[in-house]
């Protein structure tokens, strides 16, 4: 069921959550302020609903956010010569202070804490007038939006500039924080989130920050600083609440009819009005509200095909041509293959309607492409926008991450039988583990078998790129993932040449390492 709800008074806040320099040569006395705005429970609401649409922008998850991830990890290589320039150098890691897909995207999250500072300072007016059960809630899911965007700017970029208050002038620019002290205040924001978020929500508005939200971001930023007994605990609220489950079929993970089901903890939320995209700029602010997503015309083998899945993600599949006892089928639930039936089985994918490059797999060279969020399962237009959901938090990553955490606290025994409940999906029923290939007789080797679980499980899912930026960093990895990777130059991205260039607080001497 697709959301309106979480658009509702978008466009009208977009006049006083989103200024140019223009907009501080003047004041209209009869415009709307934050002063003047935030009086009630329906205006409060309407500003949080403004915070989540930036989740569905250009700059975040309608398109940046999923290349930036994608393209720094080793589940993609480029489709052919028409991937574009700055994408094509984030995946060779020939980026520079630049580039504008990383830029797009750390701008994006800094929209988001933005809108989230403005929602939480305005909800403390005290002459307002908010129930107090709604001004709760609400300002629990400013804080865990809030979160969110410092745990990708933290994770990504490093120590960034920390702003818990909306920047009210432009002496208001902050230095870089560590990115120990962004991680503290991703902490403190998410205890606070977690105590005022709800379990869950009615159907009509669905997509809004859960408790369980806010305790899965938490154990994944324990994970990135190595407390496995932290990030545990997190996960085993999430898991006791008993609200979440494997679903059955693989492929309701990342079509449209299985969003929010018992699986999802948080999506990016999007549902097609009118089928145009809109490429006005990062936020999706314009003349209509952006609810759409172009990661099927970017990744599908009728579109664009900028990326496709690399050689070394093909070949982790367990198949019988490796030896194995049974194909893997979450194989064929990712990929397209030409042969393959598409657009409810009504059309089949012939070699010269997929450009672009070849894949090998089992010694063959074939057009492989990604099928997971492509709309092409139930249309044929390849080059559309699609309404699908991004899903970025499931259940089964929760149970890996908790198979991770148990390894590492020397439970084994229990972290082979967390990964076998994500491989016993009723679509999915891989053999259990200890396997031929993956015999976790030694806890190095049911790390092993779970890198692989979660190479295959949540491959291009936007997780990949977070597993080895922490495995890296926490000294879990005995070979490097990434061909290209330098040290003291590839563990973060550059901050963005603009940010050092227009705050007063930060010089060329605070960028990155290597840059």
């Amino acid at each position: 069921m697709k959301k309106i709800l979480l658009l509702t008074g978008i466009i009208g806040l977009s006049t006083i959550l989103s200024c140019d320099d223009s907009d501080l040569d003047k004041v209209n006395p009869n415009g709307v302020t934050f002063d003047t705005y935030f009086t009630n429970d329906g205006e409060l609401t309407a500003g949080i609903n403004s915070a989540y649409a930036l989740l569905q922008g250009f700059g975040l998850g309608a398109r940046e956010w999923f290349f930036v991830h994608d393209l720094r990890g080793d589940e993609m290589a480029t489709g052919g010569g028409q991937l574009e320039a700055p994408r094509n150098q984030l995946l060779i890691g020939a980026n520079d202070a630049g580039n504008s897909v990383s830029n797009d995207c750390y701008t994006g999250w800094f929209r988001v804490v933005h809108r989230s500072n403005v929602v939480i300072e305005s909800a403390a007016k005290t002459t307002a007038s908010f129930t107090a059960a709604t001004k709760n809630r609400i300002v629990g899911e400013a804080k865990f939006l809030r979160a969110l965007a410092y745990y990708e700017l933290g994770t990504v970029w490093g120590g960034v500039p920390l702003y818990t208050e909306y920047v009210k002038s432009v002496d208001g620019a902050k230095p870089r924080a560590t990115q120990l002290e962004v991680y503290k205040q991703v902490l403190d924001d998410l205890k606070a989130a977690e105590g005022v978020l709800p379990d869950s929500y009615p159907a009509s508005e669905a997509g809004r920050a859960t408790k369980a939200a806010a305790q899965m971001l938490m154990a994944r930023t324990y994970l990135q600083q190595g407390d496995y007994a932290s990030a545990k605990t997190e996960l085993e609220k999430i898991v006791s609440s008993g609200r979440y489950k494997i679903v059955d079929n693989y492929l309701d993970l990342t079509n449209e009819e299985g969003e929010f089901n018992a699986e999802s903890i948080f999506e990016m939320v999007f549902s097609p009005s009118n089928g145009a995209f809109n490429w006005s700029g990062p936020d999706g602010d314009g003349n209509s509200a952006q609810e759409e997503c172009i990661r099927t015309q970017e990744y599908s083998p009728i579109g664009w095909r900028n990326l496709i899945p690399s050689n070394k993600i093909l070949d982790n599949y367990e198949r019988t041509s490796k030896g194995d006892t049974k194909n893997d089928p979450r194989f064929d639930m990712s990929f397209w293959k030409t042969g393959d039936t598409f657009n409810n089985g009504k059309d089949v994918l012939k070699d010269d309607a997929v450009q672009g490059n070849l894949s090998k797999l089992d010694g063959k060279d074939l057009k492989i492409s990604w099928r997971k969020y492509s709309i092409l399962y139930k249309s044929n237009a390849g080059f559309a926008s699609s309404g699908i959901n991004m899903r970025v938090m499931r259940y089964a990553d929760v149970l890996l991450l908790l198979a991770e955490c148990e390894n590492e606290l020397g439970n084994s025994a229990r972290a082979i039988t967390l990964m076998n409940q994500v491989r016993a999906r009723k679509s999915v029923d891989m053999p259990p583990y200890p396997t031929k290939n993956y015999p976790c007789d030694s806890k190095a080797k049911v790390f092993e078998a779970l890198q692989h679980e979660r190479y295959v499980e949540l491959a291009a899912e936007q997780v990949r790129n977070f597993d080895l930026l922490r495995w890296r960093k926490n000294k879990k990895q005995t070979t490097e993932s990434i061909s290209y990777f330098t040290a003291n130059k590839h563990e973060l991205l550059p901050l963005p040449q603009a940010e050092i260039d227009n705050n007063p607080k930060i010089d060329q001497k605070d960028q990155n390492p290597g840059y």
